[in-house]
């Protein structure tokens, strides 16, 4: 279940209500979340395929930047050279099928059709950083590629939380910060 104060920072973060949240899966330093699992359905029933969704938006312009900057190209081309890391982002995959799956029975909601892919291009493309370095947050030590793009991140939060968890929702949504200094992935304590 998840808090009121939780909720209002999301509405904040996303600039709309969420939909679908289970749980906060990882808080920012600052305390506000970040990654949110979702529900594998939407209330409505239409399918949501993507398990951690980032909401943290000065976290999301940072990795914006490592994909401006060709970070996925070349782990792209490292994919199709390196059978380990292929096999562990086979496992990453898995991974996330799995906890998907379990949160649909969880939910008690019809499953998503066959065939329906998990996040990030997973297991045979690198295509979208955001969800890759969601799942590494979530379940730390898990995705090869989400640790790569985490440990290259600056530190997103040093300036201060993107949103007070009071804030409204704005129909342009929050504005994202772009920070420079880099920073080894922080212990957290708390929800995951």
């Amino acid at each position: 279940m998840i808090d009121e104060r939780d909720t209002a920072a999301i509405a904040a973060q996303l600039g709309r209500e969420p939909r679908g949240v289970r749980r906060v899966a990882y808080r920012c330093p600052c305390g506000n979340p970040a990654v949110i699992e979702t529900a594998p359905r939407l209330p409505d029933g239409t399918p949501f395929p993507t398990l951690f969704y980032l909401t943290c938006p000065k976290l999301a312009s940072a990795i914006g930047t490592l994909e401006g900057g060709g970070m996925m190209r070349g782990m792209q081309a490292r994919l199709a050279d390196d059978p380990d890391l292929r096999a562990a982002y086979e496992a990453a995959h898995a991974d996330y099928l799995r906890r998907r799956d379990e949160a649909t029975k969880e939910e008690g909601v019809e499953p998503l059709p066959e065939g329906m892919q998990s996040a990030g291009g997973m297991p045979e493309r690198v295509k979208c950083l955001h969800a890759l370095i969601a799942h590494e947050l979530a379940v730390p030590g898990v995705n090869p590629f989400g640790r790569e793009g985490l440990a290259e991140l600056p530190e997103w939060w040093r300036n201060g939380p993107c949103v007070c968890p009071g804030d409204a929702p704005s129909p342009d949504g929050p504005a994202a910060e772009d920070e420079t200094t880099t920073h080894e992935r922080p212990d957290q304590e708390g929800e995951r």
